[in-house]
């Protein structure tokens, strides 16, 4: 006969629920692009953008590029003021400042609203990126990426 051990006063881990059904694991390894949040995917197709341009312009290396869920409430009227019959900004430009960069914000949530899909979304990231970048060069936007407007 086996002897039979008391039971120890610290919980054993659970590897099973109540039913018999074991935990659940990630639908898709993490190299696979489906296991990426929409944020990350979104960080990559701007990240893609401003490759694309550093190409053509090496400076914008100098320039912080952010993204941001949604714009601020301040907006134009001040700090407090909120959203009435402007329309909501997809990104913006921040010149430089003492001891600052310059930087580039597009706002996430916008973007992702305005776009049905992953190619309009990057094509539409790809252009807020452009006009941000002519913003502060003081350039058109045909003059950062000639194909700037060009319908694919």
């Amino acid at each position: 006969m086996d002897d039979v051990q008391p039971p120890s006063g610290e919980p054993r881990p659970r590897r099973r629920d109540r039913h018999g059904r074991g935990m659940r694991g990630p639908v898709a390894p993490p190299q696979v692009p489906l296991s990426a949040s929409r944020a990350e995917a979104f960080s990559d197709l701007v990240q893609d953008s401003v490759e694309r341009l550093e190409r053509r312009w090496p400076q914008l290396a100098e320039i912080d590029f952010l993204v941001l869920e949604v714009p601020p409430l301040g907006g134009p009227g001040g700090r407090d003021a909120e959203w009435r019959d402007e329309v909501v900004p997809l990104g913006g430009a921040i010149t430089a400042a003492e001891g600052r960069p310059a930087r580039v914000v597009i706002y996430r949530r916008p973007v992702e609203i305005r776009t049905k899909g992953r190619d309009e979304r990057a094509a539409l990231v790809h252009e807020v990126v452009v006009e941000q970048v002519a913003d502060l060069l003081g350039l058109s936007p045909e003059s950062v990426d000639p194909r700037y407007g060009d319908e694919d």
